[in-house]
């Protein structure tokens, strides 16, 4: 099992920036893929960027590519999100996540089998 700790949401005004991070802890030795996945109550869960764990490729949200960068340090097992030019759209809970599986969608949340338990990012007008 691997668990997931979410932090560095905040409060933030238009055309700021956010760091987020996730600490990962347990067997992180099996993680082959991490994502960052966010919501609005009410509406689905959006895919936001995902990253290969031990390797360089990233994927993103072709509408978010160029403001938010994925990244991470397999030395403290921390995965990170930057967010920059942020819009008050952007304002929802942002989960990271992890996957096992080195196959699939890593756009899609069934890929994944563990979740954080998300951290509040709202952006003000």
């Amino acid at each position: 099992q691997v668990q997931l700790v979410e932090s560095g949401g905040g409060l933030v005004q238009a055309g700021g920036s956010l760091r987020l991070s996730c600490a990962a802890s347990g067997r992180t030795s099996s993680v082959y893929l991490m994502g960052w996945f966010r919501q609005v109550p009410g509406e689905e869960r959006e895919f936001v960027a995902a990253i290969i764990w031990s390797g360089d490729m990233t994927y993103y949200a072709d509408s978010l590519k160029g403001r938010f960068t994925i990244s991470r340090d397999n030395a403290k097992n921390i995965l990170y999100l930057q967010m920059t030019s942020l819009k008050p759209e952007d304002t929802a809970v942002y989960y990271c996540a992890a996957s096992r599986t080195g196959w699939g969608t890593p756009k899609k949340g069934t890929q994944y089998d563990a979740w954080g338990q998300g951290t509040q990012v709202t952006v003000s007008s």
